[in-house]
């Protein structure tokens, strides 16, 4: 028979929460979803035994403030892992993770600083959720190049987010190229997630595409992509059990 995976969060925020504390933008989120995730696994635990915390925290967080929502969304995923493992796992016999996407990133050109832009791609969509997860901080090139709009972890929390998952789901969609962008000193316009990266992501180089234009505009089929996901995932985060 099927065997259920539960997603308890996929975007779906109760709009008194958002009313209330604006959301994930507000940390009393995470004794709430804390609460949410127990409830959940007391009631449906004798029939469920895959459960993922978060869908996608980096779609969601794209918005205003990413930093500060995703980083809620993490201290809220550890502690439905932690009240899991604490009270429910055993007797249940069950495992929980997070759903996260990534894309591929191929460096544009040859150029060091290309191959320096792909991987921090790599450290914007994928580490920012990743390396908290496996050693309680966030990646170097996020820490260097968002500086103090960057939210920081206590040593508790810290503790508490690494190795905070039993499995990773990862969802693969597509490729880019990714070529540096230089820092400037004289932009003046605001900061947003996508320019604090530095980096300009493409799908074709020498107006060549990246693979095959699938139906929607922004998604280039390229499978080896999701192949060097899973062998990059496995070398940079001790080999996780990946679904």
């Amino acid at each position: 028979g099927l065997v259920p995976f539960v997603t308890l969060f996929h975007w779906d925020l109760p709009q008194a929460l958002q009313d209330e504390y604006e959301g994930f933008l507000s940390p009393n989120i995470i004794n709430d979803f804390q609460d949410y995730a127990e409830l959940c696994f007391k009631e449906f635990g004798d029939r469920v035994n895959h459960w993922i915390t978060l869908n996608e925290p980096h779609s969601y967080s794209m918005g205003t403030e990413p930093y500060m929502a995703s980083h809620n969304q993490l201290l809220a995923h550890a502690a439905a892992v932690k009240i899991y493992r604490t009270n429910y796992q055993a007797s249940q016999n069950g495992s929980i993770g997070i759903t996260l996407n990534c894309h591929w990133f191929l460096p544009f050109s040859n150029d060091t600083l290309d191959h320096q832009a792909a991987q921090r791609a790599l450290d914007f969509m994928f580490g920012w959720f990743m390396q908290p997860m496996t050693t309680g901080e966030y990646p170097l090139s996020m820490v260097s190049f968002v500086g103090n709009r960057l939210p920081k972890f206590t040593r508790e929390q810290s503790k508490i987010l690494t190795g905070s998952f039993d499995f990773i789901g990862v969802n693969y969609y597509t490729s880019n190229y990714a070529a540096n962008i230089p820092h400037s000193n004289n932009d003046t316009s605001k900061s947003t997630y996508f320019k604090d990266t530095h980096v300009n992501l493409t799908t074709e180089r020498n107006g060549i595409p990246i693979g095959p234009r699938a139906a929607s505009p922004w998604l280039f089929v390229y499978p080896r992509g999701i192949q060097e996901l899973l062998l990059y995932t496995k070398t940079k985060y001790n080999n996780p059990l990946i679904y």
